[in-house]
């Protein structure tokens, strides 16, 4: 489901330039994996519930949108990002 505010404050102090930077393609990136990686979990015990399956696709989708814009931006941070989260290109 969604995240604690002590995780989300954990992820953009890990991902942010600043303790405060919430906007920044890296942290929205790795908060929105946090969330989809929750929701998979969720819909291993409740597999038929399919007004979250169309939240968890506009997620993937928005992290794919972000992560393009990121790799057209800065390569290096995107390249960084992708094996930190361990997500595939």
């Amino acid at each position: 489901m969604a995240l604690r505010n002590n995780a989300k404050e954990e992820i953009v102090k890990k991902y942010g330039k600043t303790e405060k930077d919430c906007g920044s393609s890296e942290v929205q990136i790795a908060l929105l994996t946090a969330n989809i990686n929750s929701l998979s979990d969720h819909f291993s015990k409740n597999s038929k519930d399919i007004h979250s399956k169309r939240g968890l696709l506009k997620m993937i989708m928005k992290r794919k949108s972000l992560m393009k814009y990121l790799k057209n931006q800065n390569t290096t941070s995107y390249e960084n990002l992708i094996k930190e989260l361990g997500l595939r290109k």
